[in-house]
């Protein structure tokens, strides 16, 4: 695929529907085979809504990162602060502070197209920019696709977490990068 002109800057409230309309579009791709379309509606529902994405843009602790490409969302990375909540993603991580990239998501059509690369850059940019001498992610043991691209930017499986969809657990590595 062809590279894109893309921009990335910090989402503000006013984005929180595009936001979520990325999210419903982009969220089915990363769940595993034989996720349930329930549960995969359940999670869209529960976490991925316009109301969640103006939650999320008004709690201090997160960081929403917008690519746009001719004025048009096409991809995201949520990034946390704060200690893990999860004692055994904690238990794994070498670094600390850690900054958490919670979501990171892209259109479908703009895979390949630079706009990963992009968010990438942003998210680790902002970790260096905030004093953060890590950063790190889950991801689902059963996308290959997102594990590459992430052991391509540096990241290391460390350990292992559950993720719940729906009424369903899925597991997902840990990775973490050094910066």
């Amino acid at each position: 695929m062809n590279t894109v002109a893309v921009d990335v800057s910090r989402a503000g409230l006013w984005d929180a529907e595009a936001l979520s309309d990325v999210a419903a579009a982009t969220f089915p791709l990363a769940c595993p085979p034989g996720s349930s379309a329930e549960d995969i509606e359940a999670f869209v529902d529960e976490v991925l809504s316009f109301e969640r994405f103006g939650e999320y843009l008004s709690d201090p602790s997160r960081t929403v990162l917008k690519a746009t490409n001719v004025d048009r969302i096409v991809g995201y990375a949520m990034l946390l602060e704060g200690e893990p909540a999860d004692p055994d993603v904690a238990a794994v991580l070498t670094v600390r502070p850690i900054l958490e990239i919670s979501k990171m998501y892209v259109l479908p059509g703009q895979h390949g197209t630079g706009v990963s690369t992009a968010l990438m850059d942003a998210s680790v940019a902002y970790a260096r920019d905030n004093d953060y001498p890590g950063v790190w992610l889950g991801v689902n043991q059963h996308n290959a696709r997102a594990q590459r691209f992430y052991e391509k930017s540096g990241f290391e499986k460390v350990g292992t977490k559950t993720f719940q969809v729906g009424s369903q657990i899925h597991h997902d590595f840990v990775m973490q990068k050094h910066l």
